[in-house]
């Protein structure tokens, strides 16, 4: 399994203009094969920062989909990233 992690920093008033662009990448990525989970979300606390979250299958799967990576428009938003991919070698259910 991979865990893909971190957040993203962009001018607090844009956001929510950038979340709303972010829709479609969310309902593309968890309908793609492999993926386990995948979220783009505003920070409950710092106006500025968006936070993601992506869980997948294998490291292929996260390559097959991941393309080119954010568009112009997001990349030239963001201020700041901090965004990594973690390999998991175990698991263990809390629910």
């Amino acid at each position: 399994m991979v865990i893909v992690a971190g957040h993203i920093v962009v001018e607090p008033q844009q956001r929510e203009s950038y979340l709303a662009d972010c829709v479609s990448v969310v309902k593309q990525a968890r309908l793609a094969p492999g993926c386990l989970d995948f979220a783009i979300t505003a920070d409950l606390v710092d106006a500025a920062r968006i936070d993601i979250f992506e869980r997948w299958e294998s490291r292929a799967a996260v390559e097959a989909f991941r393309g080119s990576g954010p568009s112009d428009e997001q990349s030239a938003a963001m201020l700041e990233a901090s965004v990594a991919e973690y390999d998991v070698a175990d698991v263990r259910s809390l629910t």
